[in-house]
């Protein structure tokens, strides 16, 4: 596996980066992207491909579970890159995305199960709100039901967690940033956006093209 990636290195530098030669040598000295994008680590989720973004275009923090620690005293590396993000290069919007079938989110919903990965489990304890949440509110049977409804509110909590940071409270109250919840389905390629308004989860698109048919109508963001 490792010689495949070396060699999609060599196709790289060889053919993508011949062909956008220019943007790269721009991109050598500064970057000014206009969206924070939180993700989760899973191999599956890859930021730029299914946003179809350029280089230079997203500031992208990834971890387990797409988690934003509530700011603290204690830093880490999500709380410094936010920071940065959102302090220094101004983005304008930030999305926080999750994901179908989260590996995460099923850690989550049973980390007892986790007593020999104590970071993981410590990590996940961010997450605890959301559990909650979803079995006073959404209990089911159906545990892959839980798990779906568990991940749409994780997106929520964290968001919840992300305007706590100090730069992020500034610039919403300013209104120069905008914060969007997504959930990606990995086996469909669609997109779900959260509307605060309903509290709910609608599709990403379908809300786009309204949006675009009735100019004045206003959605508001998380």
């Amino acid at each position: 596996m490792v010689d495949k990636i070396i060699d999609g290195a060599r196709k790289f530098k060889a053919k993508a980066y011949g062909e956008r030669e220019k943007l790269f040598k721009e991109l050598a000295t500064s970057q000014s992207p206009d969206v924070l994008f939180i993700t989760c680590s899973d191999s599956r989720v890859d930021p730029s491909l299914i946003t179809q973004s350029d280089p230079g275009e997203l500031f992208i923090i990834r971890n387990a579970g797409n988690i934003i620690p509530p700011h603290s005293l204690v830093t880490g590396g999500t709380t410094a890159s936010t920071e940065y993000a959102v302090g220094v290069l101004g983005v304008r919007h930030i999305v926080v995305c999750g994901h179908t079938d989260c590996g995460a989110m099923r850690g989550a919903m049973a980390r007892e199960s986790l007593a020999e990965l104590p970071h993981v489990c410590e990590w996940l304890s961010h997450c605890d709100a959301a559990v909650r949440i979803v079995r006073e509110n959404y209990k089911t049977e159906n545990t892959e039901q839980e798990l779906k409804t568990l991940i749409e509110r994780n997106v929520v909590v964290q968001i919840q967690h992300l305007k706590t940071h100090p730069y992020v409270a500034a610039r919403l109250q300013a209104g120069k940033v905008q914060i969007h919840g997504w959930v990606y389905d990995i086996g469909s390629g669609t997109f779900k956006t959260y509307d605060e308004a309903t509290d709910t989860f609608v599709d990403l698109l379908m809300e786009q093209e309204q949006a675009s048919l009735h100019p004045s109508r206003t959605t508001k963001k998380a």
